[in-house]
């Protein structure tokens, strides 16, 4: 049997990677492992949360399939969570619930693109799409990683690269990797550039819970639709990665074009999964601006922390859940030196070059992961 020569060229899934280093180990007490490899919350979802999902599996219905796109309860009240936080908002049609970010990102890709066709991705990219890309014969054209912009894009440079090709232009606000946040004037100019070569600009939002203004002002325009997509978690929002809740957000006719991959692909979000997103956006609106505020102190304790310490590693950007960071060992590239941290510092984090080429002086840090009380001992395993 043969295999797909394009998925055969993808990468192997970095966190898989990175924790397949800990086969076999140990860690001793006075030097636990520190896990910043993968950016999960350290929360756990609201106990009412948690009670009100106990309470639906007495229901029948939870374990039936719902309509392709989700319930139209639950997106309605996506949509209304939508227009708290920017101030405008998509309407229900407009929303089709997925399983996690990653699919709706594929409903999204295999909806206006074909193979052979080009998507213009921002370096440091987030993984999954140029390997999504890449399986799909989809060809990623990298807008390069400038540090001394901190992560943010350089929209002059992005236009240069558009093609007779190019079907989208790629962004992740805030950034993973770097936790770089696009300013919403920013924005307005991407989106401009997209209507001028009528291609799509595609943000991925999965941390937008975790900025306290509102993210960008697209939603608010007549014409939204005709140009943006746009790519919703809310794993991190609810604390519910593992229910894998994401939507894709766009034009009622992308929707009706993506609904006949979503069938063929997964039919549905699961409903509890989609319970527990009718809860969060209806209930917990100051859980999550309590979280938001937390993981800003986080972030900015881990910064101080950081850049006070004594240690060779350069902090190049950070914010969200993220920190980029540039190591000190000219003689290795990233997954060396990510190796040499997991085995000599008992901490593992990610290598610059899986977000993408020309990035193996680079790590990425998820502090998200741990609580406030470990950022100090986890900075201090950067001293060698």
């Amino acid at each position: 049997m043969q295999f797909s020569q394009q998925v055969e060229q993808v990468q192997p899934p970095p966190i898989t990677e990175v924790k397949s280093w800990l086969n076999g180990r140990k860690f001793p007490s006075d030097k636990p492992l520190i896990d910043l490899c993968q950016a999960i919350p350290n929360y756990s979802p609201p106990s009412e949360l948690v009670e009100h999902l106990k309470q639906t599996l007495d229901d029948p219905l939870s374990f039936k399939y719902s309509p392709d796109e989700g319930l139209p309860e639950v997106r309605k009240e996506v949509s209304s969570w939508y227009l708290r936080r920017y101030q405008a908002a998509p309407k229900a049609e407009q929303i089709c619930l997925t399983i996690g970010a990653s699919q709706a990102f594929w409903l999204a890709i295999c909806s206006i693109c074909q193979a052979g066709d080009e998507v213009i991705v921002q370096l440091p990219a987030y993984f999954d799409h140029p390997m999504a890309l890449q399986a799909l014969g989809i060809k990623p054209v990298f807008a390069p990683f400038d540090p001394a912009d901190a992560g943010l894009p350089d929209n002059h440079q992005i236009e240069q690269l558009i093609t007779k090709r190019t079907r989208a232009i790629l962004l992740v606000t805030p950034s993973n990797p770097t936790g770089a946040v696009i300013p919403h004037q920013q924005i307005e100019q991407l989106f401009k550039i997209a209507q001028k070569h009528n291609i799509a600009l595609i943000l991925d939002e999965t941390y937008n819970a975790f900025i306290d203004a509102p993210p960008h002002k697209l939603f608010g325009r007549n014409d939204w639709g005709e140009n943006f997509i746009h790519i919703a978690s809310f794993g991190k929002t609810f604390a519910l990665t593992g229910l894998r809740c994401g939507a894709l957000v766009a034009s009622k006719k992308l929707i009706e074009q993506a609904l006949k991959i979503q069938d063929s692909m997964a039919v549905c979000q699961p409903r509890p999964a989609q319970l527990a997103l009718e809860f969060g956006c209806n209930k917990l609106n100051d859980w999550v601006n309590e979280n938001c505020r937390m993981m800003q102190k986080r972030h900015d304790q881990f910064r101080n922390s950081f850049i006070s310490a004594d240690h060779s590693f350069e902090l190049v950007a950070s914010g969200s859940f993220f920190a980029w960071i540039k190591h000190p060992w000219p003689q290795l590239n990233s997954r060396q030196a990510a190796r040499k941290l997991a085995d000599d510092a008992n901490l593992i984090c990610l290598p610059g070059e899986a977000f993408g080429p020309g990035l193996s002086t680079y790590l990425r840090l998820a502090f998200g992961n741990i609580s406030d009380q470990h950022i100090n001992s986890a900075v201090e395993r950067f001293r060698f």
